[in-house]
């Protein structure tokens, strides 16, 4: 590689869009190396392409392995729980932030942040996902056949109210909301965990909504809201009639296997503003 070529380092956690990342970059001639955190990127897909497994916990390995690989650029991807501090097992260089940032009084995005400097000051650009997978990012108004009546449009508006809320206290992104009555909110257990509750909570009538919401204040290169096929069938199992997100500012990965679900199942899919407002 020329002395300037620009390399990709994809840091891969789990689900598919690293593996999606990884094969937009393999297609496009884009150099990139994948950086696999051990129990979280899947062996199945990761060594098709260049790459290194390290444990979360190895900052110092982790650091020079992509440094190895001539990695200008950084991307991170990918669902990874939250340790405990003695689960990660924290090298020196992982320890030394720790030590630095205090981890326990820190919430998912303050820490991200963090992390984030961490790749900065060993001099990597840290990137976006929608630098990578421009066509996962969600679009705004209605996808499909179904549309939110004006009972889910206030549903979504109070969802957004409340997401907005949960996000200045970097507590969770996603809220379900029926007939204007909050049923539950996500905080560490995720949102497939916060939909399965959802079903004993339900009240007569029309079903809920799912609300996802980017946090007001949260580092727009990670952990944005997300939705897939999975969401919409979990939705579905829910009892909940449709489902919203920011445009904008959250994910939509299987877009079209998703539509089709939420086409069959009856649920609408939609992008709204930061307000909760469908687009005309």
């Amino acid at each position: 590689m020329g002395e300037h070529t620009v390399v990709l380092g994809i840091v891969a956690g789990s689900g598919d869009l690293p593996a999606q990342a990884a094969d937009a970059c393999r297609q496009g001639g884009r150099p990139y190396f994948v950086l696999a955190l051990k129990g979280y990127a899947e062996p199945s897909w990761v060594g098709a392409h260049p790459h290194v497994w390290v444990r979360l916990g190895a900052a110092a390995e982790g650091f020079a392995a992509l440094k190895k690989a001539g990695v200008t650029d950084v991307v991170m991807i990918g669902a990874v729980r939250r340790p405990g501090f003695l689960d990660l097992c924290p090298d020196w260089r992982a320890a030394r932030l720790f030590a630095r940032i205090g981890l326990r009084a820190l919430g998912d995005d303050g820490l991200l942040r963090a992390v984030i400097a961490e790749f900065e000051a060993e001099g990597f650009r840290v990137i976006g996902i929608d630098d990578v997978l421009r066509d996962v990012v969600m679009p705004r108004g209605v996808l499909g056949r179904h549309a939110p009546d004006n009972q889910a449009r206030q549903d979504i508006i109070r969802g957004a109210e409340v997401a907005r809320s949960l996000g200045l206290l970097d507590v969770g992104q996603g809220v379900v909301v029926q007939q204007g009555i909050v049923l539950a909110v996500e905080a560490v257990e995720g949102t497939d965990a916060m939909l399965s509750r959802c079903l004993d909570l339900r009240r007569d009538g029309n079903g809920g909504v799912l609300v996802k919401m980017r946090k007001p204040a949260q580092e727009q290169r990670t952990d944005l809201p997300t939705i897939g096929p999975e969401t919409v069938r979990a939705a579905f199992a829910a009892g909940l009639r449709g489902v919203a997100i920011q445009s904008g500012a959250g994910l939509f990965v299987h877009r079209s296997e998703a539509v089709s679900e939420a086409d069959r199942l009856g649920l609408f899919v939609v992008g709204v503003d930061e307000a909760g407002h469908v687009p005309a």
